[in-house]
């Protein structure tokens, strides 16, 4: 079976001393508990694995429940450390509160008791985190399958991988495009829609959500102003409506609105995002070309082979905790530019050997980035960049 980069982070944080909760934090459908259970089974520490799914959300007790199972377990096996991992945690109301308390309880009482948390909805998980469970907890994050992961798991090419993109659970179905999309469309974009954004915040239209996803991941790598969007939509909100239902898209890991890159926070939040989704999956289940069609349409085809780009920086930028931003001033542009800490890099993304546009240069004038960078034929090959990650430039 394939193992992810985070398996040896989370293994060895397991086996030393109790220090801090581990949280795994990512988007559905990638493979996170499975991480965990192979993690599971290499490990020589005794363990209680369960998972909050079909728990009523305001069943409360059942955390503190599982915790004196994992409890006794150790003291009946003589156990001098044990392990306590919690799947869907996110599903019980005022989980955090409990974890809090029952972790305390273990410190002051010298009881040797390590615990891993996952979830599919980081963004309840994370909220919980940060209310209660602060010095308490640290986060392992998880992104979206890459390229050389499809490729060594899958045998995916890279064409394959720009279309398809990474849904490790789809990767058998792309043979036959209507089963492929239709999983992603269920497993995928119901799920995340349904469970994990509807069932845990306040949407007021949640029909205005599901077109602000699939109009902006059809438009993904590309700008569009929230005015011409709201044009677009059926069901029309103001600006406001949607720039929230985008950022929840963005925390449930599957589309994105970048802003434009300035030196001040007021022109960003102005600025039109330019859409991007963290998967090529998600964008492509609405293409009306199948991946023959569209790989031998130079024009179609820089779309899909920038949004894989995009989609890769972005899923990245969770795991390694960077911002991700465009930059247009008139005519010049420059595809995505990488902010973290002090440090500047601008990418731009030409799928063939397109005439080299003035934007880099333009913008290394203005900003004077540590690095910049062309990803396509007469620069660093596609290949070479969705192989590794844009936190190493």
């Amino acid at each position: 079976m394939f193992v992810r980069e985070k398996f040896g982070l989370l293994k060895s944080r397991i086996e030393e001393p109790r220090r801090f909760i581990q949280v795994i934090v990512g988007p559905r459908q990638i493979g996170k508990t499975t991480m965990v259970k192979q993690v599971l089974e290499t490990v020589n520490i005794p363990f209680h694995h369960v998972t909050a799914d079909n728990v009523p959300a305001t069943q409360t007790s059942w955390v503190s429940e599982m915790w004196d199972t994992a409890r006794s377990k150790m003291k009946m096996g003589g156990y001098v450390e044990f392990l306590l991992v919690i799947d869907e945690i996110q599903k019980i109301q005022g989980w955090s509160e409990v974890v809090k308390k029952e972790w305390d309880n273990d410190y002051f009482n010298n009881v040797n008791l390590k615990v891993v948390l996952l979830g599919s909805s980081r963004v309840m998980l994370e909220k919980g985190l940060a209310d209660s469970l602060a010095g308490r907890f640290e986060e392992i994050r998880m992104g979206h399958w890459t390229f050389p992961e499809m490729r060594e798991a899958f045998g995916m090419s890279l064409e394959q991988y720009i279309y398809y993109g990474g849904y490790p659970g789809a990767a058998p179905l792309i043979n036959d495009y209507d089963r492929w999309s239709q999983y992603i469309e269920s497993a995928i974009v119901d799920a995340t829609i349904n469970k994990d954004i509807l069932q845990n915040n306040v949407v007021s239209k949640p029909a205005l959500l599901r077109q602000t996803f699939e109009l902006g991941a059809t438009y993904s790598s590309q700008e569009l102003s929230l005015t011409k969007l709201i044009g677009q939509l059926q069901d029309a909100g103001n600006t406001t409506t949607i720039s929230s239902y985008l950022k929840l898209l963005s925390d449930a890991g599957m589309l994105t609105g970048l802003q434009k890159f300035a030196n001040d926070a007021a022109r960003k939040r102005a600025s039109a995002p330019k859409f991007q989704v963290y998967n090529s999956a998600l964008r492509n289940i609405y293409t009306d070309l199948a991946l023959e069609q569209a790989a031998i349409q130079p024009k179609e085809w820089g779309r899909y082979f920038e949004s894989a780009i995009g989609a890769h920086i972005v899923s990245q930028a969770f795991v390694d905790r960077y911002d991700v931003y465009y930059w247009r001033e008139g005519n010049d542009e420059v595809d995505y530019i990488l902010h973290k800490k002090n440090k500047i890099i601008a990418i731009e993304v030409k799928s063939n050997h397109e005439s080299h546009t003035t934007g880099l240069a333009k913008f290394k004038e203005k900003f004077h980035p540590d690095n910049i960078l062309l990803v396509g034929p007469e620069g660093m090959s596609a290949e070479d960049f969705l192989s590794t990650s844009p936190f190493g430039l």
